[in-house]
């Protein structure tokens, strides 16, 4: 089960489960669609991956599996692969 993270790791910006600006990777790295494709090129710069358009989970199946609301950011600055 995707976890739908709340933001962006590069920016925070906010992506509720239902954005369509929200990209993820296979091991659902997160980032909002301006810095997948601006920054990272469409790239995940965590594992290698591809970033791909986050699944919208209906929203009556929210309430059985709600979305994270664990923030997570990279320590690596933005332009930059992690370690």
């Amino acid at each position: 089960m995707l976890a739908l993270r709340p933001n962006c790791e590069c920016c925070d910006r906010d992506l509720p489960p239902n954005s369509a600006e929200a990209r993820i990777c296979t091991y659902e790295c997160t980032f909002c669609a301006e810095c997948a494709d601006g920054v990272f090129r469409g790239l995940c710069p965590n594992c290698g991956g591809n970033l791909v358009v986050r699944p919208i989970r209906p929203a009556e199946k929210l309430l059985k599996h709600p979305a994270s609301t664990v923030r997570v950011l990279r320590a690596a600055p933005c332009g930059q692969r992690a370690g």
